[in-house]
């Protein structure tokens, strides 16, 4: 089969590449390993964050935020956002003060989504914090989604405007045949123009296969699920000096998270789960929410995620491979920039440029020859 764009990887960076591209008439096929929303895009936390991004991601940040605001006009469904706010609490005055120099630089870079709120405001909006925390950063707007109804979401989208995905196709091959770009798979061969390389934590192989050489360190990020609960809470929160990101969700459910991760065998795709780390989350739970010490955890889950060395994604055309775009290594930060990251990639294919900075997500930053 052939279309204008092959995209690998059936996530949301991938769907959401396909979504846009399809809007401005190009034909598209995404391939993918297993099925949509199998490991990363469809098992994260959900959550939406322009707090604490690292400089070069908050103008991504800022836009995918208005997009996230107005996601029904988009692909058609809520994606069961919430935007409630998200506060990152100090708990000490060298916390605060962290804090202030954050807000600062932002501010200074020309945005002022984060702002620094006193003791008051923050008890007024998270009355069931622990009495000793001092203040927090606090950003408007932030908030979560359900990560596996936004995945269907915007693969729906996408169907309805032409675009085919098929499902159990591992790439055994890329080669460049003239013009084109040939994919191999189990499933049969297809051809394009342009590939784009959104294959999460397997894109790194696939990067190398075409001579770009970029370090990327699978890693398996787990989540803490407790039991129901009455409704204590609405914003999400972080912790200055801690891992932590907590939110109650809709339906009761509290969702644990903070960087912490399971062991992982890439090949096997099989997770293992550190009690220890498991451990360290809980506690860090009940020093800020003690009300919760006693409440009961039902599951956890690890999702399997690409890490770049500098923790900033890979956003970008191959220089060694024309007509090969990246769009990969979000390291467990990517949920909130998908649908800006699929409008990027798609320009960058259909326009030779984009409307947003990507230089510092440049794929040829980590090449060492």
């Amino acid at each position: 089969m052939k279309a204008d764009v092959l995209v690998i990887g059936a996530g949301l960076m991938g769907s959401s590449t396909a979504l846009y591209l399809a809007m401005r008439g190009a034909s598209c096929i995404v391939l993918d390993r297993e099925h949509p929303g199998r490991h990363a895009s469809g098992v994260n936390a959900g959550g939406l964050r322009k707090l604490n991004r690292h400089p070069a991601e908050i103008p991504l940040a800022v836009e995918a935020g208005k997009m996230w605001a107005d996601i029904r006009s988009l692909v058609g469904s809520d994606c069961d956002v919430h935007l409630v706010g998200q506060a990152r609490v100090a708990e000490s005055e060298a916390d605060m003060e962290a804090l202030e120099q954050r807000a600062a630089r932002v501010r200074e870079l020309g945005f002022d989504h984060e702002q620094v709120i006193g003791r008051g405001q923050l008890y007024e909006r998270i009355p069931a914090l622990a009495p000793h925390c001092l203040g927090a950063l606090w950003c408007d707007g932030d908030g979560y989604a359900r990560p596996y109804h936004a995945t269907t979401a915007f693969r729906r989208k996408a169907e309805s405007l032409g675009v085919s995905y098929r499902s159990g196709a591992p790439v055994d091959a890329l080669e460049r045949e003239g013009e084109n770009w040939v994919v191999s798979t189990p499933v049969g061969e297809f051809r394009a123009t342009a590939v784009v390389n959104a294959a999460g934590a397997w894109a790194g192989k696939l990067a190398a296969a075409i001579g770009d050489g970029i370090p990327l360190e699978p890693g398996a990020p787990t989540l803490i699920v407790t039991e129901r609960l009455p409704r204590f809470i609405d914003p999400v929160v972080g912790a200055a000096s801690r891992k932590l990101s907590f939110k109650q969700m809709h339906n009761g459910t509290v969702v644990i998270g903070g960087a912490h991760m399971a062991r992982l065998d890439l090949t096997t795709q099989r997770t293992e789960i550190d009690y220890r780390n498991m451990a360290e989350s809980a506690a860090t739970v009940a020093a800020l929410f003690p009300h919760l010490v006693n409440a009961r955890i039902v599951r956890f889950w690890a999702g399997i995620e690409a890490f770049t060395p500098d923790h900033l994604p890979i956003i970008g055309a191959s220089a060694k491979a024309p007509g090969v775009y990246h769009a990969f290594g979000f390291s467990a930060h990517g949920f909130q920039l998908s649908p800006v990251v699929g409008r990027i990639v798609s320009e960058l294919i259909l326009d030779g440029r984009s409307s947003l900075p990507v230089e510092p997500f440049r794929p040829g930053r980590f090449y060492t020859s």
